[in-house]
């Protein structure tokens, strides 16, 4: 089983959503822990890792030594690709 760790800002994100999407957000990242890879695919370009659910998208970090999922960020479809 994998460790779930959230970003500052993914945690803010979160919490300025709607609760059934943030529900929807929090179940689908909690099945991932068993497999992650089962869920998240990875980014071509990067070395992220991404996970849809519905329209929104949760990019992590995964760490198969340490059997850590680093959430990073969770944004809409149309731009959570945009990085600052």
């Amino acid at each position: 089983m994998y460790d779930l760790v959230f970003d500052d800002k993914v945690i803010d994100f979160m919490n300025k959503l709607p609760k059934s999407i943030k529900s929807r957000i929090f179940t689908k990242l909690l099945l991932s822990k068993e497999n992650p890879y089962r869920f998240f695919e990875k980014l071509s370009s990067k070395g992220y890792y991404k996970l849809r659910i519905g329209n929104y998208r949760a990019i992590a970090d995964i760490d198969s030594r340490n059997r850590k999922i680093q959430v990073t960020l969770v944004g809409h479809r149309r731009n959570v690709y945009k990085r600052d």
